[in-house]
């Protein structure tokens, strides 16, 4: 941007049409003198005009160039793509799960901390030992008291809550396989399971009531909270321990304040969602934003909605086209997993916040009822209502050479070769 040049360009285009005042000569000078370049006097030359290929650089600075070139091309480009995670698409190990039951309602299925898994079939809860595949019976029920509607390890990974067909909790120590004791006050089946990372144990039930217990004491009876109208079906601690959220038949999800229920004053729900269009019973705690809850509606709903328990702010909703089952964040990523129902009976990966959909999981022929994450963070359990629990690494990988791994990983991964390690639970 040259003043000079701009102003005797100027000036020569009206000198063309106008009775010459400079001599041919002096122009000439002019020129030269502005633009390096007599050829720019003609009447069509024009400033950053496109060539036919660019002049050759001054002697001496080729090879220089030629080096420069190739280190930003070869070397700076390879630092700066972005690796992507390898996802397979099939199962890692699949296990038969005869008598599972495709209720909706329940919540059959959890990963100790131990790496345990625990699935309630029927009237049995079995135990899945993930380090050496062993599996043993944890305990057994009548059928005038069963079946096991939820199970739920506490944050030690020994010792585990059952919740009955009639209302009771019993509490079990899985390395000796022995009840510890029973805790009664619900009238109902008790669907839903959630510990607040210490003694405090959380029920909720087909009676519309939730109960907090504290394991250690003889009355364990310690909060009776009543706000749903239906089956309470869904319940998590915040990882701090400080909130609870409740989902329900009802449509409802309600927030619950633990130092309110501690004051021993009747305890009052901290926020009421009555957004959700069908029930609500998955529910996830964001691992990296403490305020920050994720829940899935049943069938007339299909919507993964986020909301801030601290302002009561809907941040989000997605419509995922499907019954919304279980749902899982990553402790790694910013990755959030859900399991659906019909028609698709999928597990869907999406990215946070922006819930671009990273990958679908398929496999189950029926509806993906459970989830559960392994104490590593990187691998999923699901069971399904076609009987099965299929384990799925879908967060990544543990290894240390990881994004090694991820570049030269085999197809078998995604070709079913690792299914072949099949075990009934039976």
């Amino acid at each position: 941007m040259d003043f000079d040049i701009a102003n005797y360009m100027l000036a020569k285009e009206n000198l063309d049409h106008e009775q010459p005042v400079l001599n041919e000569e002096y122009r000439k000078q002019l020129a030269g003198n502005l633009l390096k370049d007599s050829n720019l006097m003609h009447k069509n030359s024009r400033i950053l005009a496109f060539k036919s290929k660019p002049p050759p650089p001054p002697e001496g600075f080729e090879r220089n160039a030629k080096l420069l070139y190739s280190e930003n091309v070869h070397g700076g480009a390879a630092k700066r793509s972005k690796i992507y995670r390898h996802i397979p698409q099939s199962a890692e190990r699949t296990l038969d799960a005869p008598d599972l039951l495709d209720d909706y309602y329940l919540n059959l299925l959890d990963w100790s901390s131990r790496n345990v898994v625990a699935v309630a079939l029927g009237n049995t809860v079995y135990l899945w030992h993930a380090t050496s595949g062993s599996i043993e019976e944890l305990m057994q029920v009548s059928e005038d008291d069963g079946p096991v509607t939820s199970v739920s390890w506490g944050p030690d990974g020994k010792h585990i809550a059952v919740g009955l067909d009639n209302g009771e909790i019993q509490l079990w120590e899985s390395t000796a396989l022995t009840k510890m004791r029973t805790l009664k006050g619900h009238t109902a089946r008790v669907g839903s399971l959630a510990w607040n990372g210490g003694p405090i144990l959380s029920s909720g039930s087909r009676d519309n009531a939730i109960f907090n217990h504290d394991v250690r004491i003889r009355d364990h009876l310690t909060t009776k909270m009543n706000a749903h109208e239906q089956e309470v079906c869904g319940l998590k601690w915040s990882l701090s321990g400080q909130q609870l959220a409740s989902g329900g038949n009802d449509n409802l999800l309600h927030i619950w304040d633990a130092s309110m229920m501690a004051s021993g004053a009747p305890s009052s729900y901290l926020h009421r969602f009555d957004e959700h269009q069908a029930a609500v019973k998955a529910l996830a705690w964001c691992p990296f934003q403490s305020n920050l809850l994720a829940s899935g509606g049943g069938t007339a709903d299909r919507c993964i909605k986020f909301w801030n328990t601290q302002t009561g702010a809907c941040l989000n909703s997605v419509d995922t086209n499907s019954q919304v089952c279980a749902l899982q964040w990553s402790r790694h990523e910013k990755e959030l997993l859900s399991s659906h129902g019909f028609s698709q009976n999928q597990l869907c990966l999406w990215r946070y916040p922006s819930m671009v959909k990273m990958a679908e999981l398929r496999g189950h022929t029926s509806r993906v009822l459970h989830l559960a994450q392994s104490p590593d963070g990187y691998t999923v359990a699901s069971a399904a209502g076609d009987e099965t629990l299929r384990f799925w690494q879908v967060f990544g990988t543990p290894d240390n050479n990881k994004q090694q791994l991820l570049r030269t990983r085999s197809v078998e991964s995604t070709t079913g070769i690792n299914n072949v390690s099949c075990a009934n639970i039976r």
